[in-house]
């Protein structure tokens, strides 16, 4: 979607956006008479106050060059913040993404920074996946192709908006990947796909696995073995810091393209959203992109684990014990608990490889925090309170809220195993925060550390959040990029 800035309005719909007053309906300046008029005689109908999310449509008015007219409420001004504007502006964008418009003015941003958070919902509101649709409807098809940003210096707006535009393309990347069919994003594809990020500055280094092999890797490659496709660890790294030796920040994800849950075989119906088992990496692949593309003043590295877990006769078995390259023990009583195996591996490359500042995991872990958290937060663990403080302030400036759950030694004794140094399950009480207890076994002692669990979060069927589409959301990326330029850019 192009999204530009300018001075004038222009196009074939306009939408203003407008506050809701305690006397009335407040207008931008510079709002025609006609449309106070207009707006007053329909909103005694509609109920249309200006709350946030409402919206009023006039078709062909005579008092106007556009042939609609959109008025947007934001809600009450003085409580009126970054997210409020990127949703009003994303109500509208999805009002008229197949409506026949082509064009689309947003009019009433009253500064820079508001414009550029105007422009940036519209353009998450925007985002379609519609790669293996050819034949769909012409009523269905998308037809709005430009958006324009209405503000006086709209070259300040334009400034203001690099970074946003930067963090949109990662938020988009991140949604093409968990939408992607697995028998077209598979570790190997999905590698590659990776190895783009090059092009932008990133350096991209692909394990394969014989190189994993002769890491000890065995804890990740185990997930991976029933499957024809080849496991892969990708590491991405931006040096973007006045010291590039700095220690960098860490962004580890969990990228199981497919997961059939192996020989602990998942249930048949739904087992297509498992698909999206690769959010975590998705977050930090589309994070990366977002950083490199802004040339963040910081070092940051990405590492995902990719493998797609499928049952054959090669398939790892409950029972099975591992050794993972921390050379820690792990006895397997369900294959279908595969993520933190693939998460093991990884976190111990990062902080053996890089001697991080921090580490951040994302991963769609487990189904126990869907009924913790449902899909309005995801779950947060970590040993380290101002590291968790950073994420928690990133994601509610972003609209990606986090709950910070707890974490002790009580939890432990459910992973204790009487053959090996540990179980990879415990039972089923308190699964979200057994499964952050065994991440943290193969987290160093003096490294900060935290985990995200997004299996509520990565995809949302049913989504009402204007600046998401319906499933796949890419979730991670605002959070992550956010909070590298506040807390560890230069």
């Amino acid at each position: 979607m192009q999204v530009k800035f300018s001075a004038e309005a222009s196009g074939d719909a306009h939408a203003y956006f407008v506050f809701e007053g305690a006397k009335g309906i407040v207008f931008p300046e510079g709002a025609p008479d006609e449309l106070n008029a207009a707006v007053k005689r329909a909103g005694a109908v509609s109920r249309f106050k200006g709350g946030a999310g409402q919206v009023l449509e006039f078709l062909s008015p005579e008092w106007s060059k556009a042939d609609r007219v959109l008025v947007c409420g934001v809600g009450k001004k003085d409580k009126a913040g970054p997210i409020d504007w990127q949703k009003a502006a994303g109500g509208v964008v999805k009002r008229l993404i197949a409506s026949g418009a082509e064009s689309l003015s947003l009019l009433g941003a009253p500064e820079k920074a508001v414009a550029a958070q105007i422009a940036f919902g519209a353009r998450l509101a925007a985002y379609r996946f519609d790669a293996y649709r050819p034949n769909l409807k012409k009523d269905k098809r998308p037809t709005l192709e430009s958006i324009t940003v209405v503000f006086e210096s709209a070259t300040a707006a334009k400034n203001e908006y690099s970074a946003l535009s930067a963090r949109a393309e990662g938020v988009e990347l991140a949604r093409d990947l968990v939408s992607e069919p697995p028998n077209v994003l598979h570790p190997e594809s999905y590698a590659e796909r990776i190895r783009e990020l090059a092009d932008l500055g990133v350096g991209v280094e692909v394990l394969d696995e014989p190189a994993m092999k002769s890491l000890g890797m065995n804890s990740l490659l185990g997930v991976g073995q029933g499957s024809i496709r080849g496991s892969r660890l990708c590491v991405m790294v931006w040096s973007g810091a006045k010291d590039k030796s700095a220690k960098p920040l860490i962004l580890v994800g969990k990228g199981v393209t497919f997961d059939t849950g192996g020989i602990s075989l998942k249930p048949g119906p739904g087992m297509e959203d498992m698909k999206g088992d690769m959010g975590g990496s998705a977050a930090v692949v589309g994070a990366m992109k977002a950083i490199a593309r802004r040339k963040a003043k910081a070092n940051v590295v990405g590492i995902v684990g990719l493998v797609e877990n499928m049952p054959d006769g090669a398939a790892q078995r409950p029972g099975d014990i591992v050794k993972a390259a921390s050379g820690k023990t792990i006895e397997i009583l369900n294959t279908d608990a595969e993520g933190r195996l693939v998460l093991a591996d990884a976190l111990w490359y990062a902080q053996t490889k890089f001697k991080p500042r921090a580490v951040i995991d994302l991963a769609t872990l487990t189904g126990a925090i869907l009924i913790s958290l449902g899909h309005e937060h995801a779950g947060l663990f970590s040993n380290d309170d101002d590291l968790a403080a950073q994420i928690t302030s990133a994601g509610l400036a972003e609209g990606e809220p986090v709950w910070r759950l707890p974490m002790g030694t009580a939890y432990d004794k459910q992973i204790d195993s009487d053959v090996a140094d540990m179980k990879n399950i415990g039972n089923r009480s308190a699964g979200s925060i057994v499964a952050a207890q065994f991440l943290q076994r193969f987290v160093e002692e003096g490294v900060a550390w935290a985990h995200l669990d997004i299996a509520g979060t990565a995809w949302k069927p049913g989504n009402d959040n204007p600046l998401e589409p319906v499933w796949a959301t890419g979730w991670g990326v605002r959070l992550l990029d956010r909070l590298v330029a506040d807390s560890y850019e230069d």
